[in-house]
């Protein structure tokens, strides 16, 4: 099966974690570790590239997105943050480029990036899944569409609710409202938009694979924390050498040839 297929596929039953590289690297030791699929991290691509998240211009975005894609078999969920647009009509020809990319699935978010304002109409929001799903359409490229209420400051679950059941309705076909913590709101998710499957983030230990899998959540991402954690450890081994003059935690670090292993010569 091609990857497009792969990662449908997945999402018919069951439950699966789909990590979060943000380089080839990365991608690679996710796919070494035995993971069935893999979505970029906005944020992790950001950092790596010296910027803060959502500030990454389209261009470098695809090219990072294509390289991830090229690095590995699996089928790769593309973080598109909203899209690189406000209209729907630009927004439709932003995903048709991320289709070259070689992606399985693409995700487009609600958020604006205004604090004043943070999220988009609500029309306007289904406007731009409609558009987005159009773009996607005979491509079998699964689309999720992103209500972003309880990461920027505007946790109102009804609200949540009601811009998933309505990007559903629009042509998503997974549905994921990050930043919800509570297993009783994850299950409101789950019944509001079912069959349709959902995505959940844990990006902390308030959740287990067995205890979403139970709920109901088809998918699970971490996000950026993959990437934080690669950061922490950097940090940390960095912060030995400079206060204290040893190098004991680069004793657990990846032996020297080890992530470059699978890499052409």
């Amino acid at each position: 099966m091609s990857a497009v297929e792969v990662f449908r596929r997945l999402h018919e039953s069951g439950c699966f974690v789909i990590p979060n590289p943000w380089d080839a690297v990365s991608a690679r030791l996710l796919e070494r570790l035995g993971f069935q699929a893999l979505a970029t991290t906005s944020s992790g691509i950001a950092w790596s590239l010296g910027l803060r998240d959502n500030h990454v211009p389209i261009d470098l975005a695809l090219k990072r997105i294509e390289e991830i894609c090229a690095s590995t078999s699996l089928p790769v969920n593309a973080d598109f943050e909203g899209g690189f647009a406000v209209e729907p009509a630009t927004l439709a020809l932003n995903v048709r480029r991320a289709l070259a990319t070689g992606i399985a699935g693409i995700s487009i978010e609600d958020s604006t990036g205004d604090p004043a304002a943070p999220l988009f109409e609500f029309d306007l929001a289904v406007e731009r899944v409609r558009a987005a799903a159009e773009a996607v359409r005979g491509t079998g490229v699964l689309l999720t569409a992103r209500s972003e209420g309880f990461i920027v400051r505007r946790p109102d679950l009804d609200e949540t609710l009601k811009r998933l059941r309505a990007f559903a309705e629009a042509g998503a076909e997974c549905l994921y409202a990050p930043g919800l913590r509570d297993h009783a709101q994850i299950r409101a998710v789950v019944d509001a938009v079912r069959p349709k499957p959902v995505n959940a983030l844990v990006h902390a230990g308030f959740a287990t694979v067995a205890q979403m899998e139970a709920i109901g959540v088809r998918r699970i991402s971490v996000g950026g924390a993959l990437a934080r954690a690669a950061l922490t450890g950097f940090v940390e081994a960095a912060r030995e050498i400079r206060e204290h003059g040893t190098f004991e935690r680069l004793d657990k670090a990846v032996p020297f040839p080890d992530p470059e292993r699978d890499f052409p010569s």
